[in-house]
């Protein structure tokens, strides 16, 4: 299960609450770029329309060998989340009711398939963005002093 990708800014910015896995619907010549690891998940999120989810403003950089098949390439475009219709339904409602948001975490491979791990997240301010910082600060140099 190699990483291919991975949001740290995510994990900064959002307390995770809950993680999922999601499958990413993807051509051909997208899923050889992303394993050759040319997928940026920086900036991206994941939006419900109806009882779908869409990956928004991840970048999968055009696969070089593919030619001029990939005319009008748009590294940009959104991708459709694949997700049990259970699962899809508990999130679609979590989003609406609870103030939460979704945010791709991870991509990485599963077998043969790219997989997407989202966290259910919700947003930090400031101050918790400051104190999580200072307690893994201070449990870093507890480590060093246990170490010695």
């Amino acid at each position: 299960m190699p990483t291919l990708a991975e949001n740290r800014r995510a994990r900064h910015d959002y307390e995770i609450l809950e993680k999922f896995e999601a499958g990413l619907v993807l051509s051909g010549a997208e899923v050889k770029s992303v394993k050759l690891g040319r997928l940026n998940l920086q900036g991206s999120y994941v939006l419900a329309r109806g009882l779908e989810l869409w990956l928004v403003g991840a970048q999968i950089a055009p696969y070089g060998p593919a030619g001029p098949q990939q005319s009008g390439y748009d590294p940009k475009s959104d991708r459709k989340l694949l997700l049990k219709r259970q699962q899809l339904g508990y999130l679609v409602g979590r989003l609406t009711q609870d103030r939460l948001t979704l945010v791709p975490l991870s991509a990485y491979t599963a077998h043969r398939f790219v997989k997407l791990e989202i966290g259910l997240a919700r947003g930090r301010t400031r101050y918790d963005k400051r104190a999580a910082m200072r307690k893994r600060e201070i449990d870093r140099s507890i480590r060093r002093t246990l170490h010695r």
